[in-house]
């Protein structure tokens, strides 16, 4: 009995939020040029940031202090239970007192000032601290992994609970897609960026990470001082009448569920979508540099970068106008396809040279265009079905499904596909591991569930 008047009304709204686009997509684009600036630099700047944990935070305590995969995944994991729990905290909090700018720019400053703390985890600043009796290794990974939950805390403060919010509040249907094609480009863009920049640096040095450290949070610090004067306080709205603890639980309580069915569907596609990601991400760089021995990995990227950025900025506008229904199945076809190449060579089909290097750019490049893509695609749906002026206290559940549960599934089931991976010996005679092709199929699987829900769900509301 329920299931129809759902999808009837999915139906509705999708019909409703093209129409609207089609109706205000002029009167969309005419947002002023301090809100595009402030989205442009606020998500630049955070994702540069995110990148630098997401992707390198594990190639600094693989290089630095030899973690293992397990090491890694509880990095992860740590650090997506702090994003989380301080999303639906800050969320909350910020939809009570009815302000985003305050928790965007002072949260920024905070995170460049935790960012630069990582200059002071080194071999040597241990060893002199704590005594040469107490290993380096084992005490670094665990000051990273506890610095890292500090440092999530604020970089979610600031980014994930009050510039998502922000920008829920601040755009409507007919510019949101292009919004969020415009975000979505950013964690490619500030790939692009942090190849580039740390080409100029050797990683198995301790004075680089520290040169990176400080150089990463002072431009994180300097933004949030800007944006001060940069960033428009989203439409007024009135601060929440519910109680703080009621405001932090609305997202649980099951009338709500009820009530916003399409969005809860949404957001446990795209935690299965998620988790597809995290499987293979902490390992990414490790894999491109050690295990395929490509040094240039930077150099092969970098093109496949910039085409996957450009991608997924004109996806975005498709949504605006496509919808979410006849655009999402396509990106989470590019992505799949993507693992697919990624799994198959070298691994399955020996190459070496450049007859590895092409498959292995085409493949990143789907990956990379997929994943955004769907991130675009998946981001809209979400804001398109968030209940008006309750944007805050909806990001933690976003968070959930973006961060936490995948955070904590996805890279444990890396480790376990990794866990009987070759290990090479260090020159200082430890050992480290080398991730296998597998994370990828194990990725695929993933998102051919992800797939084959999403094609359930859309199929049923043709039908009805």
């Amino acid at each position: 009995m329920f299931r129809r008047p759902c999808a009837l009304s999915w139906l509705r709204k999708e019909t409703e939020i093209l129409q609207n686009n089609t109706d205000a997509e002029v009167n969309g684009m005419r947002k002023n040029r301090k809100f595009w600036a402030a989205l442009i630099i606020f998500s630049l700047t955070g994702q540069i940031a995110w990148v630098v944990e997401n992707m390198y935070f594990n190639v600094f305590i693989y290089k630095m202090f030899h973690a293992s995969a397990a090491d890694i995944a509880l990095m992860v994991t740590a650090s997506s239970a702090a994003a989380t729990l301080t999303t639906i905290l800050i969320g909350a909090l910020s939809d009570r007192i009815g302000k985003r700018k305050i928790f965007m720019c002072a949260g920024y400053i905070a995170w460049g000032v935790s960012i630069i703390a990582f200059a002071l985890i080194r071999a040597d600043v241990i060893s002199a601290v704590f005594g040469s009796a107490v290993s380096a290794a084992s005490v670094g990974i665990t000051l990273v992994i506890i610095l890292d939950c500090v440092m999530t805390f604020f970089g979610s403060t600031a980014n994930d609970a009050a510039y998502n919010a922000w920008l829920t509040d601040s755009t409507d249907p007919g510019n949101r897609g292009a919004a969020e094609g415009i975000n979505s480009m950013m964690p490619l863009i500030s790939i692009l960026a942090v190849f580039g920049g740390f080409m100029g640096f050797d990683l198995d040095r301790a004075s680089s990470w520290t040169t990176i450290y400080c150089v990463i949070g002072g431009l994180v610090l300097a933004i949030g001082i800007l944006g001060f004067f940069l960033v428009e306080e989203a439409p007024a709205q009135q601060p929440d009448s519910l109680g703080y603890l009621a405001t932090i639980l609305y997202g649980f309580r099951p009338d709500v569920v009820r009530k916003n069915v399409i969005l809860y569907l949404s957001m446990a596609a795209f935690m299965i979508f998620n988790i597809s990601i995290q499987i293979y991400m902490p390992y990414l760089i490790i894999y491109y540099e050690q295990t395929l021995g490509m040094a240039d990995y930077v150099l092969i990227m970098a093109p496949a970068i910039l085409l996957a950025a450009a991608v997924t900025f004109f996806f975005g506008r498709l949504v605006d106008r496509k919808g979410f229904r006849r655009t999402v199945l396509p990106a989470m076809g590019m992505l799949g396809a993507g693992f697919l190449l990624l799994w198959l060579v070298p691994a399955k089909i020996p190459a070496e040279g450049m007859a590895m290097k092409i498959p292995v750019f085409i493949g990143s490049l789907l990956m990379m265009s997929g994943y955004l893509s769907g991130m675009a695609a998946f981001g809209t749906q979400l804001r398109n079905y968030t209940p008006e002026r309750m944007a805050g206290r909806f990001q933690g559940l976003r968070i959930l499904s973006q961060v936490l549960i995948p955070g904590i599934i996805g890279p444990q089931i890396g480790a376990w596909v990794l866990r009987d991976a070759p290990v090479i010996e260090n020159s200082d005679g430890t050992t480290s591991f080398l991730p296998g092709a597998e994370i990828f199929l194990a990725a695929l699987i993933a998102l051919g569930i992800a797939a084959a829900a999403v094609a359930a769900r859309l199929l049923r509301t043709r039908k009805k």
